[in-house]
């Protein structure tokens, strides 16, 4: 089953809130014919988006084509949290790398969180940027590991996190369903879909010629295979993350799909929303299968939880994730939910990005594990590094060892399954 039709309509935005509070673009026409270009980058989110912007910008002549529209996929979709370093917290790299290598993965986790507001910034991206993200953990005897992390990031990165215990804690959310946390105020969260949206006019206006309704067929060398046309190209950027298919089997057998899922409540009105999260943070949990939640600038509160590892979407998405949501706030039993969607991510077995060459003149990056609205911007960037001069940064992640997922492609989904359902169970005891 193709993931790219699995569970949406072709060509349009899931029935998201992103969607219906989105700043809309107009489409861009579909492929008709070959053409040539310098670039061809498949994939219109934040990967592809980013490494159009920094290519055209370079003076690359630069094609970038999408199945559906911009902002499309996991970029259009997923909880919007800014997130600081990489997926893997620093002193689980140091056991991995060594300090050295720690350091120089944490500073270009960094410097995607620096890109992402830059890049905000610069193009008056309208995307409702607020500062914060609260990550908290709801057993007590991970307490005095959570202040010796935050005392460790602080004394040896820089990074002012704050260690909250739970009355602190409580001076933040209006739930006891957590024991400590730590605040991160350098992270941040946002509209995903008008960021991705913001991206592509930049692209548009720096002269890329954008094709959407556009799906990749079939690669050949640096030939792009499109139902209604070729695309030849001296160099191809693979930036499909979890909907690659079978574009690059080697990329597959690295990159796993995973779906996960959100939902938005009705109005609480400001007063019961602050009651909920009284600083506007965004907040992430330490369990295996995270729950991530946010509230809006009209007074919902966004919450993403509950994963599945098959190809289709549950009937009711809701329900998956409301329950999760009761867990942690049972005072919303009463609350209407307006939206719930799906998306699907890319995962990989050390939850780091993986960028490569796989055959000459081709480039991927891909597998965020969650961490992707900041890291994905970046490594755009490092892709079209890569290609107009020399990029340490691609070269640093290009080199990490990334293990296949066990077995052939019909086991991979029950195996990840039976695996997270064993976290989630570790989760609760």
């Amino acid at each position: 089953m193709n993931l790219l039709y699995a569970n949406d309509r072709p060509g349009e935005y899931p029935a998201s809130w992103y969607a219906d509070t989105a700043t809309p673009l107009p489409p861009a026409p579909a492929l008709d014919g070959d053409i040539r270009a310098e670039v061809c980058i498949v994939g219109a989110g934040y990967t592809g988006l980013s490494a159009a912007l920094h290519l055209a910008r370079a003076g690359r002549n630069v094609v970038l084509i999408d199945a559906h529209r911009a902002g499309w996929g996991a970029s259009g979709r997923n909880g919007g949290q800014v997130g600081s370093g990489q997926r893997v917290e620093a002193p689980e790299m140091e056991e991995m790398f060594g300090r050295d290598t720690a350091r120089t993965l944490w500073q270009i986790g960094e410097d995607a969180k620096q890109l992402v507001k830059d890049l905000i910034a610069e193009l008056a991206i309208e995307c409702e940027l607020a500062p914060g993200i609260l990550y908290t953990d709801h057993k007590p005897a991970h307490t005095a590991e959570m202040r010796r992390h935050a005392r460790h990031m602080n004394e040896q990165y820089g990074q002012p996190l704050e260690f909250l215990d739970h009355d602190a804690l409580r001076d933040h959310l209006g739930t006891d369903a957590y024991a400590s946390g730590v605040l991160d105020p350098t992270a941040a969260h946002l509209h995903p879909l008008n960021y991705a949206l913001g991206l592509a006019r930049a692209v548009r206006a720096a002269g890329v010629r954008l094709h959407e309704n556009t799906p990749a067929l079939a690669r050949e060398g640096t030939t792009i295979v499109t139902r209604r046309g070729r695309i030849r190209a001296d160099h191809v950027i693979l930036a499909c993350n979890g909907y690659l298919g079978d574009l690059d089997r080697g990329i597959a057998r690295r990159v796993m799909p995973i779906n996960n899922y959100i939902l938005a409540t009705e109005p609480l009105g400001e007063e019961r929303a602050r009651a909920l999260i009284r600083h506007n943070h965004a907040v992430a949990d330490a369990k295996f299968v995270v729950n991530y939640f946010r509230l809006t600038r009209d007074h919902r509160l966004l919450f993403g939880g509950g994963e599945s590892y098959s190809y289709r979407f549950p009937d009711d998405i809701a329900a998956k994730a409301r329950k999760p949501m009761l867990e942690i706030f049972p005072q919303l039993r009463d609350v209407k939910i307006t939206h719930a969607w799906g998306g699907t991510l890319g995962i990989t077995m050390n939850r780091l990005p993986y960028l490569t060459r796989p055959a000459p003149g081709v480039l991927s990056a891909s597998g965020y594990s969650g961490h992707g609205v900041a890291l994905a911007t970046l490594c755009g960037a490092l892709v079209a590094e890569a290609i107009t001069g020399d990029s340490p940064r691609f070269e640093t992640m290009a080199r990490l060892a990334h293990r296949t997922f066990p077995g052939p492609s019909s086991w991979r989904t029950p195996l990840l399954a039976f695996a997270m359902s064993w976290y989630a169970l570790r989760d609760r005891l």
